[in-house]
């Protein structure tokens, strides 16, 4: 499995979301954080989402319809 980036988000729990909605849909999504302090709780600072090459068109066109997001260039 080779992961990229699939998009941003915001923040944490933003990317939680959006990474709940993906795996509901069996689309497996790692969060890396933009910061190096997440072990002390929730960051409010901007998340990269990775899924599988495989999965990225799949999991681009479920985020446009399910929250009217726009692609990310990578």
């Amino acid at each position: 499995m080779k992961w990229v980036h699939l998009t941003t988000a915001p923040d944490q729990l933003v990317a939680e979301m959006w990474r709940d909605l993906l795996n509901v849909r069996e689309i497996p999504v790692i969060i890396r954080s933009g910061d190096v302090s997440t072990f002390l709780g929730v960051t409010a600072y901007p998340c990269r989402l990775l899924v599988d090459e495989n999965s990225r068109e799949r999991a681009i066109q479920i985020l446009h319809e399910e929250m009217g997001m726009q692609e990310d260039a990578p």
